[in-house]
């Protein structure tokens, strides 16, 4: 389904690219990227859907009601859903990358069925930094997402942390990623790398590190 309302991100409008990485050093920084986008999307009858660590719910509603969002209401109508990391990525203690597109894809598909223009999806990616199974599927995971997200003009955001991850997964998330905000500027990537291409990127690196006896498998 198509729409016609422009969808507005750290002072740009998104282009045909709606999977976008996020790097922020701060959740204030974090906050006031988003929280503008997130508000319109309430306004323009978006629907919205936020993945995040369980410890932080108390304050990250009390941002979005300080933003004029009403928190109550649209919660109650279920165009605000808040999920926390273990009823979404970390499902039964681990990570499973197919169960979480799917998850995705569904809830994009739920949200079209209800008459919602778009999902604007929030997903902060603190989770890949715990010690579960699976986490170190994170970027497979997120250039496999590409793939379902071309299919669809919903907007997620991929928050990050630079703070907390290292330089390596950092530089990974960015080629993964069609679109990408640093420094509170959007932009279309130009070191955004395809799918395909990327896969076999892994299975190559996966190939050499099997050889020296440290490698992990890429199917």
């Amino acid at each position: 389904m198509s729409h016609h309302k422009q969808v507005h991100l750290a002072g740009s409008v998104l282009e045909r690219s709606r999977h976008i990485c996020a790097f922020f050093h701060s959740k204030d920084e974090e906050y006031r990227v988003l929280l503008p986008f997130i508000k319109e999307g309430f306004e323009q009858g978006d629907r919205a859907f936020h993945f995040i660590d369980a410890h932080r719910r108390q304050d990250h509603m009390r941002r979005l009601q300080q933003a004029g969002i009403d928190v109550d209401g649209t919660g109650g109508e279920e165009r605000l859903v808040v999920r926390h990391w273990e009823d979404g990525y970390l499902q039964e203690g681990y990570f499973d990358q197919h169960r979480q597109i799917s998850l995705f894809e569904r809830v994009l598909l739920e949200g079209k069925t209800q008459g919602y223009p778009l999902t604007r999806f929030v997903a902060s990616m603190e989770w890949a930094l715990l010690d579960r199974p699976g986490v170190r599927d994170l970027i497979e995971y997120e250039c496999r997402l590409n793939n379902m997200f071309s299919k669809y003009e919903d907007p997620v955001c991929c928050t990050y942390d630079v703070c907390k991850f290292s330089a390596s997964v950092i530089l990974d998330a960015m080629r993964v990623h069609p679109a990408v905000i640093i420094g509170g500027v959007y932009q279309e990537n130009p070191f955004y790398v395809p799918p395909d291409e990327f896969l076999r990127e892994l299975r190559e690196r996966a190939g050499e590190e099997k050889e020296h006896g440290c490698g992990s498998k890429v199917p």
